[in-house]
């Protein structure tokens, strides 16, 4: 089986040992039910201790002299496979340490993964694994062992810095807290984490609120992220541009830039609800009045400085109903409104601003060697549902100041730009027909507006899908997606994520035909 520039070209005979072997490994998984689905137990709250080889984080006038070369060299590339590991993949054994659940297995699924061509995988490298007990105390152990059983496979790495905790999205099974330490310190001051209006907080992320307050026994949270992404890359240097292509940043839930104004998993929300601000703790409360009453005060209006919007709804109220989402004097319209929105999405911006810098600059020093360059890539939240409304009041509470009379998307996507940083987009797979009408959802339309405006930033694209796929509607909607002749192709796409359904015969049989045509230049 011979190789050429990443696509698979095979004689007759080297195509039937392929099939044979790929058979095999199948059998064997389908043998074996709990292959993928090996990892059952949310325990991390208890106690215990290439293609993008070449690609650099550049410079923005670096990125200026380049456009050029850029968008003319996307048009005919493949688009790399990386599958995402499953969520729980770590386990305690009976002295109470971690490890990594039913190693043969995933061993052997690794396998058929390459086997079918798929580039890499991508792992979360959780800071609530890492630095779990006490600061300052990282643990690398289970990451070290698990990159190299990746690297042994044959497989490249997207690595997704996580900042956040998936105990709520996950439903307690193998879900991964914050550090035990941070839950010690947010059980004595529930304002490190975001609240509501009515005071409920979410522990899945801080609150940029303590961003550049020292809470964090001395530590601010931004210099929390800095130390940990310093860690990281001294622990994994010699991966970096070879084997770890992509470094994706956590910014937010989920790893997302955005406020937890949808929470999952704790009864407050559910599909479509609207969502609720979220800027009542009081270190972003203290942020607020400083920020909004000079503005206001600069406004004339200094009772503006006061409180959020008092008229929005709850998270499962629908827009029709709820004035601030609608047109009138005390809407998003409104001179206050306005106000708001560009505060509250402001910050947001800020936030992501701090961290990108610092994660940047500690890439650079690879970038100044063509075999350590590694792509630098941002998360954005796929809030697709109300975004035929006037308001996109879901985008808004989430803090994307997107409606149908301004692009909330550019700012953001300006940020990554002057960080050299991807743009990683969800809903790739999704399609406006397959939607609820009722719910004026349109995916097809957010992803377009972000294909567009990354286009006019110069930043590059990662795909993902946002809900599991497996049939060819949707694997085929993806790969549409990633060769939009509209937009700029993805750089790489990344699937979520492994379990055993990937492995059963009759959806097998269509991901890897999948992953073959987008492992083909075109």
């Amino acid at each position: 089986m011979a190789c050429k520039c990443g696509g698979y070209y095979y004689t007759l005979n080297a195509k039937a040992s392929f099939d044979r072997d790929l058979a095999k490994t199948r059998k064997f998984l389908l043998r074996n039910v709990s292959v993928i689905r090996m990892f059952t137990s949310g325990f991390f709250r208890s106690k215990w201790r290439s293609i993008a080889g070449k690609r650099r984080i550049l410079s923005m006038d670096a990125r200026e002299k380049s456009r050029s070369t850029i968008l003319e060299s996307s048009k005919d590339k493949r688009v790399p496979i990386f599958v995402m590991m499953p969520v729980d993949i770590f386990t305690l054994d009976a002295s109470g340490c971690p490890r990594i659940r039913k190693l043969k297995a995933l061993t052997v699924s690794l396998k058929a993964l390459k086997l079918a061509g798929v580039h890499g995988i991508g792992v979360e490298v959780w800071w609530g694994i890492v630095e779990r007990c006490s600061p300052f105390d990282y643990d690398w152990s289970l990451y070290e062992e698990l990159f190299k059983l990746i690297s042994d496979s044959g497989l490249k790495l997207h690595v997704a810095l996580s900042f956040h905790s998936n105990i709520h999205s996950t439903h307690g099974k193998g879900g991964v807290s914050l550090p035990l330490w941070i839950l010690e310190i947010g059980d004595v001051n529930k304002d490190i984490y975001y609240r509501d209006q009515q005071g409920f907080s979410n522990n899945d992320y801080l609150t940029l609120g303590v961003d550049h307050v020292p809470l964090l026994s001395g530590r601010t949270a931004l210099q929390c992220y800095e130390d940990f992404m310093l860690s990281f890359v001294n622990k994994f240097e010699s991966f970096i541009g070879t084997v770890i292509e992509e470094i994706s940043i956590g910014l937010g839930p989920s790893g997302e830039l955005r406020y937890p104004a949808h929470p999952f998993g704790d009864g407050r929300w559910k599909f479509p609800g609207i969502g609720e601000f979220q800027c009542y703790d009081k270190y972003i409360f203290a942020c607020r009045m400083e920020d909004l009453k000079m503005a206001a005060c600069r406004e004339g209006k200094p009772q503006w400085g006061d409180k959020g919007p008092q008229n929005a709804g709850c998270y499962n109220s629908l827009p029709s109903g709820v004035p601030f989402f609608e047109e009138g004097k005390e809407s998003f319209l409104s001179d206050y409104g306005r106000f708001f929105l560009e505060w509250y999405s402001g910050r947001l911006i800020c936030h992501a601003d701090a961290i990108l810098a610092k994660a940047a600059k500690i890439l650079k020093k690879y970038q100044e060697n063509e075999q350590t360059s590694v792509l630098l890539v941002a998360k954005i939240g796929g809030i697709y549902w109300w975004y035929q409304t006037l308001s996109h009041p879901a985008e808004l509470t989430a803090g994307y100041y997107n409606t149908a009379l301004r692009d909330g998307y550019d700012p953001v996507v300006s940020v990554l730009s002057r960080h050299g940083a991807a743009l990683h987009i969800p809903c790739l797979e999704m399609m406006d027909s397959e939607t609820p009408p009722t719910y004026l959802c349109s995916p097809e339309g957010l992803l377009k507006q972000m294909q567009s405006v990354s286009k006019k930033r110069i930043v590059n694209l990662i795909g993902r899908n946002t809900t599991e796929r497996l049939d060819k509607t949707g694997l085929w909607k993806i790969r549409s997606n990633c060769y939009n002749p509209q937009a700029e192709v993805v750089r790489s796409f990344t699937y979520f994520r492994m379990n055993d359904s990937i492995f059963r015969v009759e959806n097998w049989n269509n991901f890897v035909p999948f992953v073959r045509m987008m492992s083909t230049d075109l």
